[in-house]
C-alpha cells in the first residue's frame, strides 16, 4: 500500500508539470484529469479499553475478558432490513438464565472471581470473571445472572472459564454491573430478544466453533445497550425470559458485553 501511494505521488507530480508547462507554452486547453484523493474502500476499525486483565475468549467484557473485540458492522447497518439482521445473527448466542451457586476469588489472580453458575445442566458450570473490582463478592452469592453459555472454554490462570456473565459498564468503564432476570426466571432458561411472543421463534443456538468461525459476537455486541430505565436491549428489541426483561440496577444508556 506504501508503494502504491508513492507511486501515486509521482504520477500527481507528473501531471503537474504536464499542465504548467501546457498553460505557458500552448493556446490549447488541456485534457488531462485533475487527480483526485485517494479513498480506500475498505472500513476502518478501532480497538475500545478496559481497566481490567483480558480475557480468554476474545471477547469484550469486565467479566471474562482478555483480548477486546474488533467492532463489526454490516453494511446499510441504518436501515430496517439490518436491524432485523442483527436480531437474527442474535438468535445464534446461547445466552441463559444462570444462578450463582458459589463464588471465590482466584488463586492465581487477583482482579478475576471464580464462579460456579448454575444454568441447568447437570453440573454448574465454572465461570471466571473480572468483577474484583466492582462487586464484592458477598453480592454474588445466589445471585441470578445473564450467562452467554456457547463460547470457547478458556484456560484463565489454570482455571478453565466455560461462559461469560453479561454485564453493563458506563462510558468510562468505572462503574459495572452484572445483567438480571427477574427472581421468578429459571436457571437454564434460553434468553431471547424481541416480544413476548418470539420465544417460540428462537432458531438453534450456533456451536462454539461456529460461534468464532463466524464472529457473531463481535456482530452483535455494539448493539446491545440499556435503555433508560435500565432495560438491556438489542437495538429496539427487549431482552427476554419468560418471568420478564433482563435489566441492569442504575446503568441508564450502557454498554452491555
Amino acid at each position: 500500500m506504501a508503494n502504491a501511494l508513492k507511486g501515486g505521488g509521482n504520477v500527481i507530480l507528473s501531471l503537474s508539470s504536464l499542465l504548467k508547462k501546457s498553460t505557458t507554452t500552448s493556446t490549447h486547453r488541456s485534457f488531462l484529469p485533475i487527480p483526485t484523493p485517494f479513498h480506500s474502500k475498505f472500513p476502518s476499525f478501532s480497538i475500545s479499553s478496559s481497566p481490567i486483565t483480558n480475557s480468554p475468549s476474545g471477547f469484550s467484557s469486565f467479566c471474562t475478558s482478555t483480548q477486546q473485540p474488533t467492532p463489526i458492522t454490516l453494511e446499510n447497518e441504518n436501515s430496517s432490513s439490518s436491524t432485523n439482521t442483527i436480531k437474527d445473527t442474535a438468535g445464534l448466542l446461547d445466552i441463559r438464565v444462570g444462578m450463582i451457586v458459589k463464588a471465590w476469588k482466584h488463586d492465581e489472580a487477583d482482579s478475576l472471581y471464580v464462579e460456579e453458575v448454575d444454568i441447568g445442566e447437570n453440573q454448574p458450570r465454572l465461570i471466571c470473571s473480572g468483577l474484583v473490582k466492582y462487586i464484592p463478592i458477598e453480592q454474588l452469592q445466589g445471585k441470578r445472572v445473564i450467562v452467554l453459555a456457547n463460547l470457547k472454554p478458556r484456560n484463565m490462570r489454570g482455571v478453565k472459564s466455560s461462559g461469560m456473565l453479561m454485564a453493563a459498564s458506563d462510558a468510562k468503564h468505572e462503574n459495572v454491573e452484572l445483567l438480571f432476570p427477574p427472581e421468578e426466571a429459571i436457571p437454564g432458561e434460553r434468553i431471547w430478544f424481541g416480544s413476548e411472543d418470539e420465544k417460540d421463534n428462537q432458531p438453534d443456538a450456533a456451536t462454539p466453533n461456529q460461534l468464532q468461525k463466524k464472529k457473531v459476537w463481535e456482530l452483535v455486541q455494539p448493539h446491545l445497550k440499556t435503555d433508560a430505565s435500565c432495560v438491556a436491549i438489542l437495538g429496539e428489541h427487549v431482552m427476554r425470559t419468560s418471568a420478564g426483561s433482563v435489566a441492569c440496577q442504575s446503568l441508564q444508556n450502557a454498554n452491555i458485553s
